[in-house]
């Protein structure tokens, strides 16, 4: 417990200086940096890292996709970089299966295409969502899983009774699934309300919106679980002390940001969000 409180404190020292920056290169960069990060533990997860030929563009997809947001942050030019590059990474993926002569398992080269693409879009998503909705949406992607995993760790311990998916989690109950989203909502809303005076946030549709942030979230959260125990393992790595890799600490955020953008391109939902 010391140990996770320790790097849970230096994690947040970290955290605030890049968001006080993050209208600078900053973002950008280090979002890039855990993108790569997350590329290194999901091939080494998923034993694409024995093979050159997936690790190299593995890694160069984890670098090019956000940086390409970064570069064309707005939605035509920016879908059409993430497309082309994530078009390179297949054709590439699909020519190192064919010519490893059976060196290359398919299993091993799509779940690391399927991981590569999943982790490298959604840091993707954080960076354009800082690029075009201003200073406070992006953090939304944050408060909404980070809220919804503490409160239903804290729900479940007092007043959990009932499995939610024991083959998955053994420990997170349905009870605690539920306190997680309530008090999400409750944490967009009040979000909401602070931010209020300089940006127009319905609080209903902020609490609306906390709720289906915090089911997205326990989703991401379970999916990365699946995945651990399909490879057996305990961590994706061991970046955050006590915590684990990226994947582990941000495994909730990763499917989280993707609908936050997706909420930011529904004018009835966007024009009430902060």
């Amino acid at each position: 417990m010391l140990k996770r409180t320790i790097t849970a404190i230096v994690a947040i020292a970290v955290f605030i200086p890049v968001c006080w920056f993050s209208d600078t290169f900053v973002w950008p960069v280090a979002m890039t940096i855990l993108s790569v990060v997350a590329a290194w533990e999901m091939t080494k997860c998923v034993g694409a890292s024995k093979h050159i030929a997936l690790l190299i563009p593995a890694f160069l997809t984890a670098i090019f996709v956000p940086c390409t947001v970064w570069r064309f942050p707005f939605p035509h030019n920016m879908w059409e970089g993430v497309f082309a590059v994530d078009a390179a990474y297949l054709l590439w993926t699909f020519t190192a299966d064919v010519f490893s002569r059976g060196k290359i398992d398919y299993e091993v080269s799509a779940a690391s295409f399927m991981g590569i693409f999943y982790t490298s879009f959604a840091f993707a998503c954080l960076v354009w969502l800082r690029a075009t909705t201003g200073p406070y949406r992006y953090l939304l992607v944050f408060i909404g899983p980070w809220v919804s995993d503490t409160f239903a760790y804290l729900t479940g311990r007092a007043i959990g009774r009932h499995k939610l998916i024991p083959e998955v989690s053994p420990k997170k109950t349905v009870e605690g699934a539920v306190g997680g989203v309530i008090f999400a909502a409750l944490a967009f809303a009040l979000y909401g309300w602070i931010v209020k005076r300089t940006v127009s946030a319905d609080l209903l549709v902020m609490a609306l919106a906390g709720a289906v942030v915090a089911v997205v979230s326990q989703i991401g959260d379970l999916a990365m679980s699946v995945i651990k125990r399909r490879y057996g393992i305990k961590d994706y790595g061991n970046l955050f002390p006590g915590h684990g890799g990226v994947l582990d600490r941000f495994d909730s955020v990763l499917l989280t940001a993707p609908v936050v953008v997706m909420l930011s391109q529904i004018p009835a939902v966007s024009a009430y969000l902060v």
